[in-house]
């Protein structure tokens, strides 16, 4: 009777540990996470690097960056080759300061803290740069032309 008692709280502890690794990692498009670990690790795996990065801060502190939207996995094994953690990374986009304009059917995404500034997500068609750029190709264009004309007086 007292050994399976023993046997059922050893159960008992494998399965609380197993459920402290299998929980999520959620982290923030374009922000980072800490991961502090109980051992000192030596390959570290992430399943889609196109939606999260990992890096090696020392052999037990890791740091996740969120980089698109949607979920991966993280693998960390130590130096004896047991798997130290496994969980899976989600990473979802931030909530505070943010707001999306639709028109149609054209989202426009927007951070604000104090002021509103457009800030594109991943998946969203990338505003018309070439707007933005017209006033300074004009100016360019003019002080270019000016110069020129200049140099042809002055060569004279």
């Amino acid at each position: 009777m007292r050994r399976s008692i023993s046997v059922l709280a050893a159960l008992a502890t494998l399965a609380a540990a197993g459920a402290a690794q299998a929980q999520n990692l959620t982290v923030r498009i374009d922000q980072a996470a800490r991961v502090p670990l109980s051992s000192t690790a030596r390959d570290v795996l992430i399943g889609n690097p196109a939606i999260a990065d990992v890096s090696v801060i020392d052999g037990r502190n890791l740091v996740v960056v969120g980089k698109g939207y949607g979920a991966t996995n993280l693998i960390v094994v130590d130096g004896r080759g047991r798997t130290i953690l496994d969980r899976q990374i989600v990473v979802s986009a931030v909530d505070d300061g943010r707001i999306s304009f639709f028109r149609g059917t054209d989202i426009h995404n927007y951070t604000c803290a104090p002021r509103c500034e457009r800030t594109p997500m991943p998946g969203e068609p990338s505003p018309p740069y070439d707007e933005f750029e017209k006033p300074y190709t004009s100016y360019n264009n003019r002080a270019n032309n000016a110069a020129a004309a200049g140099a042809r007086t002055s060569g004279q």
